[in-house]
């Protein structure tokens, strides 16, 4: 028979040092700590993302308005610089015009001239514009005036026929001609600047 001493005691009569079963520190997380951790898992890293996530992720109001002001800031850039452009080109217009109509003014006053400097040609031909003698003298003041205003006389013998600046009054067969060129000057052409004031009457050697 097995006496009382030989008894292991019981759970509810173990000492003070002694201690239960040891705690899992394995185990499951208090339910606070695992919260934060299934809400840091699920926050996706800036560096993970894929293009496809940028893309499809939608627009905040912010950055909505953000592009919509872009925008209107690109549009208006553009207008801005049509209108630049359409300015630009008005200006080089209005100058063009300006001096055309300059001209056209200035070769109204000078076609008056034209008769007198036809008589000063004739008379050099014949011989009459002596050096030195009054008449040389008009004829050169009157041929500085013309050079000052922009005159330039044009048609001379030898020279290639242009239908354009040259007037043919007559057709001179010409053995030995390849190409028409002027074979006399009946009247000397004028023009100022881009006007023509007068074409250049000529006779032009054809071949025969």
């Amino acid at each position: 028979m097995a006496h009382k001493d030989d008894e292991q005691p019981t759970g509810s009569g173990a000492g003070p040092d002694e201690t239960g079963p040891e705690e899992n520190t394995s185990g499951p997380a208090p339910s606070g700590e695992q919260s934060e951790t299934q809400d840091a898992g699920q926050t996706p890293d800036a560096e993970g993302l894929t293009i496809d996530d940028i893309l499809g992720a939608e627009q905040t109001p912010e950055a909505a308005a953000e592009g919509a002001s872009s925008d209107k800031e690109a549009s208006l850039l553009i207008d801005l610089k049509r209108l630049q452009a359409e300015y630009a080109n008005y200006r080089r217009r209005t100058e063009e015009q300006r001096e055309r109509e300059i001209e056209r003014a200035k070769g109204e006053a000078v076609k008056g001239l034209l008769p007198v400097m036809d008589d000063l040609d004739r008379a050099a031909k014949h011989g009459d514009l002596v050096e030195g003698s009054p008449l040389a003298a008009i004829g050169e003041k009157v041929r500085a005036v013309a050079e000052r205003l922009g005159v330039v006389s044009y048609g001379a013998v030898g020279e290639v026929f242009d239908p354009q600046q040259h007037e043919a009054i007559f057709q001179a067969p010409t053995p030995g001609a390849t190409e028409t060129t002027i074979l006399e000057v009946v009247e000397v052409g004028y023009r100022l600047g881009s006007v023509e004031l007068r074409p250049a009457k000529v006779v032009v050697a054809v071949p025969a």
